[in-house]
Formats: structure tokens, C-alpha cells, sequence
């Protein structure tokens, strides 16, 4: 209550701080009940009130009062707040602080315990050297005397009007922007002496932008004020062609800087109007020095064109690309020979769902499982379009496993269900949908098991909005296909679609799998579609299985693991379970199938894993 606080005087004009005694004192635990400590001396407080606050507000206590410490643990420069009184004039509230400001200057302690001040400390060491300084501006002495306030660390720059003669050597080096040496230099704590000294001949910068500031001077003949920058802080953050803050500091890479670059120095294009706006766009949308530069790439860059797929929409090639993709490194280069994947789209026409496929893609160098595209060609003879992908050695997946299927253990299958999961979450996260999600269009990265190797899922050809589907057309793999795409449809083919897809589930022995994976799996097999988990959900679980301390999961993994190697059989018994008559190839279906059921007992013709 304000009537146990008696005000003594103002210490902090531009804080509204005041000192006062507290006739009683804070509460504080004693053995086994709340208590005043009687045996505090010192009961003098800070009393800082809170603009604006007759009408208090919850987010606004919480804004004040969380830069203040509540723990009883002491913190030399966090004081603690005791607790809220208010003026029983003006009705303001204020907060009852820890006497934690100089009562000469008004300053913040630096150590509170020992009451020590930094700004009292410089004057002491400096003398007329800092304390006579001033601008001769009411307004800006005003401004950085109360920066000067806030002070309480020895390693903080000090911030001060510095007179322009003190600065020599001056030299332009951007647009309103100038390096000089400072005579005097920057105050810094000299931890061996243990006072405060200048750093003669400092280099500086001379700018009027936010910065990490020395101090504010004026130019003598101009009258133009101007703020003193550390010079380091401008080298490491601000780039030296444009002035303004770097994208990535990290790397010193500004993009309004490099998307001139690539505008005014970019001399392939492909002479359709179309492509090369979208090709523009398409650059504009970079962010980082390691996005994938996205460009018009001319057929003759191609060499060793050999052909390694055929799919129901494309042919696809592999093929070096002589240049190489663009990379940033201070500098746009090239890395030549890069190995690439040509997928040749059977169309002269620049349609919107061959550009919507195009944007369904990574550009990102790196950190997504869903494959990289790097450009746009043309094949000379044929006219038609080719995409230009990242190339992927291990192929895709059906291939990967007629080689790998022996060393593919229990802990490199959740690795790489957790990298498949990854990349189609991260469709879902963008409000699409995959639409032809099936083992021929993942990717993996190396042609060998190892714990290193990334799938990326690839052709997005089919990839579109969520909930914006034509359901007059039905693609894909069908044995792949969720049965609530193919029920009441026009009959195509009812044998095969009787014999592949009659709501029949994969039947697995809890000794060849995890039982909590044959869970997942079942619910993923759920015919009402509302009772399925979503990627992120699956994203989850998976990342669990791979990082369980649950010593029963533990456990269920090294027994279908000990299973699998027991029970492994040749390849031709494999590959010779799958149907005869089954196409895993993605292609326009328009079959009929009847309503599925959810018996998980239930046999598949073509569900070997």
C-alpha cells in the first residue's frame, strides 16, 4: 500500500523512477511460513511508474514486469520487483523495485549488490573528457543522456556526442556513408587497470541508418547531424553495394542485390514470353544464398544423354550438364559436369499444368525430400519441354530394392519412411496434394544402404491444391490409390480393378513387423478416409520409432529384425509374388471399385513388402 512508502526524491526524470523507504520489507520464507524480514538495513526501494496505466491490462503487467527478476537467487544487473502500489492522487500505478539505480546520476547500477554505476565510474576516470561534451541541441543531449541511463554492462559500447574535429582520414566509400579514423577513440573497460580508457585511432563509419552506434556528431559545415557506427558492425552486416542490411548476414548475400545481378547479366532465355516471365518470377521468389537459381538452360549444355525411364506421361534421361547449376560463394559460380535428370514431357504447349508442376518442386539446395529442379530446355527436333532435375544415383525406389532389399534392416526402413513422410508433409504444409504418390516415384539418393541416404519424392506432375481435384479424371498407380478415388466411377477394366483393389489389406504376421508398425499401418489402411492419420501426425510416430528410449518398442524392432534375417528370401520369390497382371506405372483411370471393408484379415494379391 502506498502508505508504508515514504517518496524521498526523483532519481530518473525520464523513467519516472523514484528512491523511497519501505516501512516494512519484503516477505521472505522462513522455515515453514512466509514472514518480513526484519533484518534487512536497508528498506530503501525504487518506485517506477507505469505510463498510461489507470487502466491496466494484463499483456501490459506482463510487459513491464518480466524484465525484472522474482527469484530470491541475487543478480547483480536484473533488479527484483517487490510488488505493485499506486498513487493515491494521480491513481497511477507503479512498480516497487529493487533499489537498483545510482542516486547521483540516475543511472542503472551495473552491480547491484555493490552499488556500482558505470556512467559515475567513466565520469571519474574521464573527467572533463566526457562529461563536457555536449551537442548544444536541448533535444539531442536530452536523448543521449537517457541512452547514457540505461547503461550497465562494462562490455556495452558507450554511446556520447563526439565533436566532428575529432574525426581525421575521412573518405567516401558508399552513398551517404564514410569511413574515418577517430582521434580519441571509443571508451572501453580496461579490466587490468580497472578504469575506463579510450581506444585511440579507431576506424569508423559515418552513416545514417540503425546501427550499432559509437555516438552522434555534427558536421561543422553542413550543420548535418550524424550518427558514428562501429566499423566491424557495418563490414559484418550491411552490404557495401546497396547500404541496406544483408539477407543472410552469415554469408554477406543481399537479394535485392543478386536478383539485379540476375536481371541484368542473365543471356539465356527461351524467347516464349510466357517461360521467361515465369522463369523471372520464379527467381524473384530466392531467399538464401543456397536457393537454386532457376533458369533457362539451352539443349546443346547436354551431353551423355542416356534414357533410364519411361513413365505414363514423360520419358526420362540422364545427362551432364556441361555448365553446372549456379552456386553463391561471395560470388555467382558454376560447377561444371553436373550430372542431371531430363525429364522430357511429351507437349510443345506451354500449358498451366506443366508450370504448376514446375512450382510443386524443391528449390531448395538443401534440406527437402522432395526432388530439385534446376531450369527448363527444349529439345530442338521435337520441340517438346524438358524439366531439368536433380539427378538421383539409387533410382527409384523398386529399383533400389531389387539391389538393397538384403541390408535394408528394420533401422534404415523407419529412417527412410521418416524421410518420405518429411517430404510429403511438407507438400500438405503448402496446401497440396501429392496425386500420384506411389514406390516408382520415390527417389533415393545412393544406390546402396547407408544411414546417410535421403529419398526425395519426385514426378509432381499431378500435384494440385487440396480439395481442388477433377473427379471426371482418375490418374495413378491403382494399386496405390485410396479406394474413396475410385468407388462409383465408370467401369474400366472391372477385372483388374476385382483383382487388385476389392478392399483388400496387406496381411502381416507380427513376427515380420513391429506390432506398433503393423498399427500404423492399419490405420493409414482405413477405408473411412476421416479415420486415417495425416502426415504430420505420421511425421510424429515415425520420428518416436526412431528415437524411442520405450525399451518394449526397442524391443518389437530387434525381433522383426532377427526375423527378417532368418527369413530372407531370393529376389525371383519376391519380385515373382506381385500379380501378373499388375501396371505400376501412373496412367488415367477411370475403373470401378466396391465399397472396401476393414478386415484386417483379409488377403492382397500384390502387397509383398
Amino acid at each position: 500500500m502506498i502508505n508504508i512508502l515514504i517518496p524521498i526524491k526523483v532519481i530518473n526524470r525520464y523513467s519516472s523512477i523514484y528512491l523511497a523507504e519501505w516501512e516494512n520489507s519484503p516477505l521472505c520464507w522462513n522455515k515453514n511460513k512466509y514472514e518480513r524480514d526484519t533484518n534487512i538495513m536497508d528498506r530503501m526501494v525504487n518506485l517506477k511508474y507505469l505510463y498510461n496505466s489507470q487502466n491496466i491490462t494484463k499483456e501490459f503487467l506482463n510487459n513491464e514486469i518480466k524484465q525484472y527478476s522474482m527469484s530470491f537467487i541475487e543478480n547483480n544487473n536484473i533488479p527484483k520487483i517487490y510488488g505493485i502500489s499506486q498513487d493515491p492522487d494521480t491513481k497511477k500505478y507503479m512498480m516497487v523495485l529493487q533499489d537498483g539505480y545510482c542516486r547521483e546520476c540516475g543511472g542503472k547500477y551495473a552491480e547491484i549488490k555493490y552499488k556500482s554505476c558505470i556512467l559515475c565510474h567513466i565520469k571519474k576516470d574521464l573527467g572533463e573528457n566526457f562529461s563536457n561534451r555536449t551537442s548544444k541541441n536541448e533535444k539531442i543531449d536530452e536523448f543521449i543522456q537517457e541512452i547514457q541511463l540505461e547503461i550497465n554492462d562494462r562490455k556495452g559500447i558507450i554511446f556520447e556526442w563526439i565533436p566532428c574535429d575529432q574525426f581525421n582520414n575521412i573518405k567516401e566509400i558508399g552513398r551517404n556513408l564514410y569511413s574515418a579514423l577517430w582521434e580519441n577513440g571509443p571508451l572501453m573497460y580496461d579490466l587490468n587497470e580497472k578504469k575506463w580508457i579510450r581506444v585511440e585511432g579507431k576506424e569508423v563509419k559515418l552513416y545514417n541508418n540503425i546501427f550499432k552506434m559509437h555516438g552522434i556528431t555534427q558536421n561543422s559545415d553542413s550543420k548535418d547531424y550524424v550518427m558514428v557506427l562501429q566499423h566491424e558492425e557495418y563490414v559484418e552486416s550491411y552490404c557495401k553495394t546497396c547500404i541496406e542490411e544483408y539477407t543472410d548476414i552469415k554469408h554477406r548475400w543481399c537479394k535485392l542485390c543478386q536478383i539485379d545481378y540476375l536481371r541484368k547479366y542473365f543471356t539465356n532465355w527461351s524467347g516464349n514470353e510466357k517461360i521467361d516471365e515465369f522463369i523471372q518470377e520464379i527467381q524473384l521468389r530466392i531467399n538464401h544464398p543456397n536457393d537454386i537459381v532457376f533458369e533457362w538452360i539451352p539443349y546443346n549444355q547436354f551431353m551423355t544423354i542416356e534414357e533410364i525411364g519411361k513413365g505414363g506421361f514423360a520419358t526420362v534421361y540422364s545427362a551432364i550438364w556441361k555448365n553446372g547449376l549456379l552456386h553463391y560463394d561471395k560470388e555467382w559460380k558454376r560447377g561444371s559436369d553436373k550430372k542431371v535428370a531430363l525429364k522430357c514431357i511429351e507437349s510443345q504447349n506451354v500449358t498451366d499444368e506443366f508450370l504448376n508442376e514446375i512450382k510443386a518442386y524443391s528449390m531448395n539446395k538443401c534440406g527437402s525430400n522432395i526432388i530439385k529442379i534446376y531450369g527448363i530446355s527444349q529439345d530442338p527436333s521435337t520441340k517438346n519441354y524438358i524439366l531439368v532435375l536433380q539427378y538421383a544415383e539409387g533410382r527409384n525406389f523398386n529399383n533400389w530394392m531389387n539391389k538393397c532389399y538384403k541390408d535394408f534392416d528394420w533401422d534404415n526402413k523407419i529412417r527412410t519412411l521418416y524421410n518420405i513422410i518429411i517430404g510429403l508433409n511438407e507438400i500438405h504444409k503448402k496446401g497440396m496434394v501429392h496425386r500420384d504418390f506411389h514406390t516408382g516415384n520415390i527417389l533415393f539418393e545412393y544406390g546402396y544402404v547407408n544411414k546417410y541416404n535421403d529419398t526425395y519424392i519426385s514426378d509432381m506432375g499431378l500435384c494440385g491444391e487440396i480439395g481442388n481435384a477433377d473427379k471426371s479424371k482418375i490418374y495413378g498407380v491403382m494399386s496405390y490409390m485410396a479406394p474413396e478415388q475410385l468407388e462409383d466411377n465408370p467401369l474400366l477394366n472391372e477385372s483388374l480393378a476385382l483383382d487388385i483393389c476389392y478392399g483388400i489389406k496387406p496381411k502381416l504376421d507380427e513376427l515380420e513387423a513391429p506390432r506398433c508398425y503393423i498399427e500404423i499401418m492399419q490405420r493409414c489402411l482405413d477405408s473411412d478416409p476421416y479415420k486415417r492419420p495425416d502426415a504430420a501426425e505420421i511425421e510424429d510416430i515415425i520420428y518416436s520409432y526412431n528415437f524411442s528410449l520405450n525399451e518394449e518398442i526397442k524391443k518389437q524392432f530387434e525381433e522383426a529384425e532377427e526375423y527378417r534375417k532368418a527369413n530372407l528370401l531370393p529376389i525371383e520369390i519376391i519380385q515373382s509374388a506381385t500379380h501378373p497382371q499388375a501396371i505400376n506405372t501412373s496412367r488415367l483411370l477411370n475403373p470401378y471399385l466396391p465399397k472396401c471393408d476393414n478386415n484386417v484379415n483379409s488377403e492382397c494379391l500384390d502387397c509383398t513388402i
